[in-house]
């Protein structure tokens, strides 16, 4: 897992910016991993190098994460009563919750192939008890089944925060964000279809059929394979020719104390747990409240497609806007928490018109048939219901933006990572509970609209005063243990002529 702490000798830690262009001319080990080929005259990044690796990593979440997506977009996981898909999502996001906190601290011991494969196997046993469901309504396989995906998701998300933020560099940490979301948000994309293309021709409100469930335990048992074609973080190369600053052997106890030690060195980050806490938050209400309440299956998993291509575009148009040339990036900052404040109260003013249309009794009353799109009136909440997709897209980019903002540290990104899957799951098993217990949806938007707004305000003083237009070296070496007080000063600079130290 990419951290900081003992350098070895032989990694430069700190190698003056090259473009792309000029990554040619730098000299890289003889090694399979940095052998370069050349397709329809492009020619590709090394196998070992940030974009590669990205796209590795987000391939997996295409499969694992993208798959569960999916399901959960179809509302109730696809079946027609919620209870079962509440139960198990309560149970995922409580355990979730917990592991989140100490996630960073496993994924750095444990390191990025194990974490990644452990958390694919999660959604894989998590897809399989719906499959299950289907057949014994089993509820207590599909509750187990939440609990432990909670714990496998937790290293799973951990390590894949860590990789999108510490992995780039500076200039980039906008793109490589929008383009992991992009990737990730396509699995939904497709995953959402075979439910579509299966119930097309079928206005009746029943839940999804066995297909379903195993074209998405196919794709999740891939993912999880795919993981261990990842390679070490210490044999990440830029190109610019520097490194991750990783820790040679992380012990346990370095570890912990590390976690410990970011609420001393950087306090400021619990500013931002209030937008933590709302990233997942809607969640329960967008699937369960607007999409399995409101619409038919077909329509629901039209939706759900909608949903998640907006998402595609959210993190395109955020990620792209947030690594503009030419701007400051403490400029970029407050832009960017001004376009989300913006966009929050106009998205969720318009959903307030749309949430006085019906209640929890209207959608609970057998007797009233579920919204179709060839019924009059489905433009505006479809068009409200892409919007939401949008906005969270949007809501995701900028707040791991903002992180990598903060730091290139890649221990303390992990802490980050950690902390912030660890309250935006609380904020899951939450909402998934007052869903469960049938809590009325007015009260459920209100709790939604009110959380984003607010959280924004707490987090304003942290993007105005600490968030910089660079992280200079010596405050992310800063960060570490003990005995990096021994080797820091030893952090040598290795310039990138033919003269240089090869790296």
């Amino acid at each position: 897992m990419a951290t900081i702490g003992k350098a070895p000798p032989s990694y430069d830690v700190n190698l003056p910016e090259r473009s792309l262009t000029d990554s040619t001319t730098l000299e890289l080990p003889d090694s399979w991993k940095y052998k370069r080929f050349t397709i329809a005259g492009f020619k590709l990044p090394w196998f070992a190098s940030p974009p590669v690796q990205l796209v590795i990593v987000s391939l997996v979440c295409f499969m694992c994460p993208g798959m569960f997506n999916a399901l959960n977009g179809m509302g109730g996981g696809g079946q027609l009563d919620p209870t079962a898909n509440n139960r198990a999502n309560t149970a995922l996001y409580s355990t979730f919750a917990v592991v989140g906190f100490f996630a960073g601290t496993f994924t750095n011991k444990l390191g990025i192939r194990t974490a990644l494969s452990f958390g694919g196997v999660g959604y894989s046993v998590y897809v399989a008890s719906y499959l299950s469901y289907n057949h014994t309504k089993n509820l207590g396989f599909t509750t187990f089944a939440g609990a432990l995906l909670g714990v496998c998701a937790g290293l799973l998300w951990c390590a894949q925060g860590a990789i999108m933020m510490s992995y780039p560099p500076e200039e980039s940490k906008g793109r490589y964000i929008s383009w992991f979301w992009m990737i990730f948000n396509l699995g939904a994309v497709i995953g959402g279809l075979i439910p579509l293309g299966q119930n097309i021709h079928t206005k009746t409100a029943g839940g999804v059929n066995d297909g379903t469930y195993v074209g998405f335990l196919v794709l999740t048992i891939i993912g999880a394979a795919l993981a261990w074609s990842l390679v070490d973080a210490r044999d990440v190369i830029r190109a610019d020719g520097s490194k991750v600053i990783v820790m040679q052997h992380p012990s346990w106890k370095s570890e912990i104390l590390g976690l410990w030690q970011t609420f001393f060195t950087d306090p400021y980050i619990i500013f931002l747990f209030p937008m933590f806490l709302a990233s997942n938050w809607f969640y329960s209400y967008h699937f369960t409240e607007i999409n399995g309440a409101y619409f038919n299956v077909r329509t629901r998993a039209l939706n759900s497609v909608v949903y998640y291509m907006m998402q595609i575009v959210g993190a395109y148009v955020f990620g792209y806007a947030l690594d503009i040339k030419g701007i400051r990036r403490t400029t970029r900052a407050k832009a960017a928490w001004g376009a989300l404040f913006a966009i929050i109260m106009i998205v969720w003013g318009c959903g307030y018109i749309f949430a006085k249309s019906y209640d929890r009794a209207w959608a609970e009353n057998e007797t009233n048939p579920k919204k179709d799109w060839t019924d009059a009136g489905y433009a505006g909440p479809f068009v409200l219901y892409m919007f939401y997709g949008f906005t969270d897209a949007a809501w995701q980019t900028c707040v791991y933006w903002f992180m990598g903002a903060l730091t290139n540290n890649g221990r303390k990104l992990a802490n980050f990572a950690g902390f912030y899957k660890g309250i935006q799951s609380a904020g899951g098993a939450i909402t998934w509970r007052l869903d469960d217990v049938k809590t009325p949806y007015m009260n459920m938007f209100a709790s939604n609209w009110g959380l984003l707004a607010g959280s924004l305000l707490v987090a304003l003083p942290v993007i105005l005063w600490k968030v910089e237009d660079t992280v200079a070296l010596e405050k992310d070496v800063a960060f570490t243990d003990e005995t990096v007080a021994e080797v820091a000063p030893k952090a040598h600079v290795v310039t990138a002529h033919h003269d240089a130290e090869k790296v």
